[in-house]
């Protein structure tokens, strides 16, 4: 495994991300488990997760999964970079959102991290990331908030995700100003097929010294070689990938992206994770494996080493917005 700093910060991670956005809805307790351990063994030390994840009326199945997971010992949790979120209302989907139950105001900051420290098992996080925005909280109470947290020790950093780069600015520029850290990473959706963050996420994060992680690094399977894999009739897409697959000027430029892979016999997920990490300022891409071989085939990508013929090539098939602000403006 190769490492790298997390931003601006000394702390060091590895090239991939573990995601355990399936522990639980898809992948029992068992399998996440061991994807965990297969994981730790190949040397990723730094594992994403979040309050909300296990869904529906399940949201924290996924945190206590790997509570469970520290709590066999082995030194697991010392030698894990842990980082989970905060925003989303922890009700039951479909219920009513008591006042004061999401979002970032310094309440809830303060509830959601004590809840997770328990599901999880262990006394501090890592990284402490904002969900989503909150438009609604300025940055001083929620700056307020994390410093008292980062004081009492139970988080480490604290980082954003889907976080537009006017407001890595905004939080970055209060943090200043009051002497604190500010936000030391951004998980964005970023891949081949989905550029946009590139125009601006990307180059506030690189200006503002966060490292940059990518979720959804195959674009929900359509860069993984689905068109292949439904020929050979060992998987089909589903719900938003087979809408989108369902365009057929889409279908055509993953036809020609996996003709070009093909052509230099690369594997299309590997490659895709392989381009990632190329990319100015990504620290590493979250991998989601749902099985142990999900999971080889990622670790792959941290070898492979795209010519410039491929990455030429990609670039003509998945051309991005161009940089701001020259992409929409003279």
């Amino acid at each position: 495994m190769k490492y790298t700093q997390l931003g601006r910060t000394g702390l060091k991670v590895s090239r991939l991300v573990l995601g355990t956005m399936n522990f639980g809805p898809q992948t029992d307790e068992a399998d996440s488990h061991t994807i965990m351990d297969a994981a730790l063994d190949a040397g990723i030390n730094f594992f994403d997760t979040a309050n909300v994840y296990g869904w529906g009326e399940n949201k924290g199945r996924t945190e206590s999964i790997i509570g469970s997971w520290f709590a066999k010992g082995g030194a697991r949790r010392d030698k894990v970079v842990l980082a989970t979120k905060v925003y989303g209302n922890m009700g039951a989907d479909g219920t009513p959102v008591w006042p004061n139950h999401d979002k970032l105001s310094a309440v809830n900051i303060r509830r959601a991290v004590d809840a997770s420290l328990k599901r999880l098992g262990t006394d501090y996080i890592d990284v402490y990331q904002f969900h989503h925005i909150d438009r609604a909280t300025p940055f001083e109470e929620i700056w307020q908030a994390v410093d008292v947290l980062v004081r009492q020790g139970k988080i480490l950093y604290a980082g954003s995700s889907n976080f537009p780069g006017y407001k890595i600015a905004q939080a970055n520029e209060t943090a200043a100003r009051l002497g604190t850290l500010g936000l030391v990473s951004e998980q964005c959706l970023y891949n081949l097929f989905e550029r946009r963050a590139e125009m601006e996420v990307i180059p506030a994060a690189q200006d503002y010294g966060l490292g940059v992680i990518p979720w959804s690094p195959l674009h929900g399977g359509l860069l993984g070689g689905v068109i292949r894999k439904e020929g050979e009739g060992s998987r089909r897409a589903s719900g938003r990938a087979a809408d989108t697959l369902a365009d057929p000027a889409v279908r055509a430029q993953l036809q020609s992206y996996e003709d070009l892979l093909d052509k230099h016999g690369l594997e299309p997920g590997e490659a895709a994770l392989a381009w990632l990490l190329t990319r100015p300022g990504v620290t590493g891409p979250i991998v989601g494996p749902r099985t142990p071989a999900q999971l080889e085939s990622a670790l792959r990508a941290v070898e492979l080493e795209l010519s410039d013929e491929v990455l030429t090539g990609l670039d003509e098939i998945f051309p991005g917005p161009g940089p701001s602000p020259e992409a929409f403006a003279w």
